[in-house]
């Protein structure tokens, strides 16, 4: 009895730590609002188009992810690997480093405009409704395709030799095998999808904003900052939350199996009758190329005008981006101190998973207006803008650390319980010797991704900041604001470089960890 409550009390401390401020958070928004009276026409506005730009967004991310996730599956070429690898980057992004590429690409002076005015067609803008959805759909389509692309990997290799044997052709294939597959598939991609943009902040605060173009998160903001009516912003928050936890409780219901069965795990290589002719194989070799245009083109803008101006940035950018490295790296930390123990405890104890993935119910914003109402009568709040944007960065990593490490901890404990039992190896000693070693691997990705979201957040920031407490991501907004479009260019490369560098190293020192 007393071995097995050592176990679950760094979980139970953990997993108290982060109700008490998910929940927290959320009571003082649930007591502050009183009701959902405070709502304005223009805020049942908001709803309807925060619902429609998700539920849209990700429609279209799933419907392009198809092809080229099939062109991925069926096609083998050089630096496949690479571009595969490089469909992860826009998770890792910086919102607001994002949003200026895509204006660098999609703005009125940007590069389709450029091509598009000796044809004497009408300038694009990025601004609006049009202009969330793209940026919506440049994050979220790599997630589709890696989804997708994962199912059409998890069809045994024995279901395409039988279909060879069989003499089915591309369209047998599609019918008997692909469609089974994206049935079970998409729904979960399309909700995972819809709940990342209904909780997107950045990109409505830079693409949107105007009366056709406010998402809840945004309409928070407004009343937060600019009309100071807590009541009004606790209503929305409450909103927020509502339409947050319906999507999760509906993706944990709405996903069905394939039912494919079993296979022997052997790599499913192409196989030329079932990958169609020439015509396809060129719109296979179109769709890859289209997509690694549309997402490393904003990345690649950047560079090119942000490298020139490295040297001209003004002195407000080191403080800040001192600041961002402190929180993100701070950050990490206290994300690894919660996930690892709950981690842990999730795979005994279900109560141990449900604390963990929490935080997912609320947004940053909504966690940062209680944070705000709760310190209000006490203290002035902007002297917890660093410290809130931490905790929050940290809470926000903890369910994806945490579903990162726990497959890891499953086969940790099926292939070493026993023998460490038998040694006597419990507490500290195993945390020391066998736990830390084994998941050096998993932990060092999850202090990456930890590290890459803290160091690209803007969001709590915008709410305590007093103009002089800044972020980097919260510099380059503020550049951006004023247009000084250079150096901003300059700021969002600074930016974009520590982010990926951060990830790196910290996912390079769990594999050198792991093969010591």
């Amino acid at each position: 009895m007393a071995a097995r409550l050592r176990e679950i009390t760094p979980a139970a401390l953990a997993s108290a730590a982060l109700v008490a401020l998910v929940l927290g958070t959320l009571a003082a928004v649930a007591i502050r609002a009183g009701g959902l009276t405070g709502l304005r026409a223009t805020d049942l506005a908001a709803i309807r188009f925060t619902l429609w730009q998700a539920a849209l967004s990700a429609l279209i991310s799933c419907v392009l992810a198809i092809p080229v996730a099939r062109a991925l599956h069926r096609r083998r070429f050089p630096g496949r690997g690479a571009l595969i690898s490089l469909l992860g980057a826009p998770f890792i992004l910086p919102v607001i480093v994002a949003v200026f590429g895509l204006i660098a690409v999609f703005g009125r002076r940007g590069l389709v405009n450029a091509m598009l005015a000796p044809l004497g067609i009408e300038p694009i803008t990025i601004y609006g409704a049009q202009g969330v959805i793209i940026a919506h759909v440049f994050f979220n389509l790599p997630l589709a395709t890696r989804m997708i692309l994962h199912g059409w990997q998890a069809i045994p290799a024995e279901r395409f030799r039988l279909a060879a044997t069989l003499g089915f052709g591309p369209s047998e294939v599609t019918r008997h095998l692909e469609r089974p597959m994206l049935r079970s598939v998409l729904p979960g991609a399309f909700l995972a999808i819809f709940l990342v943009c209904l909780t997107s902040f950045a990109v409505a605060l830079t693409l949107g904003g105007g009366p056709r173009a406010t998402t809840v998160e945004l309409a928070i903001y407004q009343a937060f900052r600019f009309d100071f009516d807590m009541g009004r912003a606790a209503s929305l928050a409450l909103v927020q939350v509502a339409i947050s936890v319906t999507a999760l409780l509906i993706a944990a219901r709405v996903t069905m199996p394939a039912s494919f069965g079993a296979g022997h795990d052997r790599t499913t290589r192409p196989i030329p009758q079932l990958a169609g002719g020439a015509g396809r194989t060129s719109l296979d070799a179109l769709a890859i190329v289209l997509a690694a245009a549309f997402l490393l083109a904003p990345i690649g803008a950047v560079f090119a005008r942000g490298l020139p101006a490295l040297p001209e940035l003004p002195a407000m950018i080191w403080p800040a981006t001192l600041t961002s490295l402190v929180i993100a790296l701070a950050s990490t930390l206290v994300t690894l101190i919660i996930a690892l123990p709950l981690a842990l405890a999730a795979t005994r104890h279900r109560w141990a998973e449900i604390a963990a993935m929490l935080p997912m119910t609320a947004s940053a914003l909504v966690m940062g207006t209680g944070a705000f109402l709760i310190a209000r009568p006490f203290i002035n709040p902007t002297s917890l803008a660093l410290p809130m944007v931490l905790l929050t960065n940290a809470a926000l990593s903890i369910p994806f650390a945490t579903r990162i490490l726990m497959p890891e901890i499953r086969t940790l404990q099926s292939d070493y319980d026993r023998l460490a039992a038998s040694l006597g190896m419990r507490g500290i000693a195993r945390l020391r010797l066998l736990t830390l070693p084994r998941l050096a691997r998993p932990l060092g990705f999850s202090a990456g991704l930890a590290a890459a979201f803290s160091m690209g957040d803007l969001g709590v920031i915008t709410l305590f900041s007093d103009g002089q407490t800044r972020t980097l991501p919260l510099a380059l907004f503020q550049l951006m604001g004023s247009y000084r479009m250079d150096q901003a260019a300059g700021a969002a490369t600074l930016l974009l470089s520590l982010t990926f560098a951060l990830f790196w190293a910290l996912d390079r020192a769990g594999h050198h960890a792991d093969s010591r």
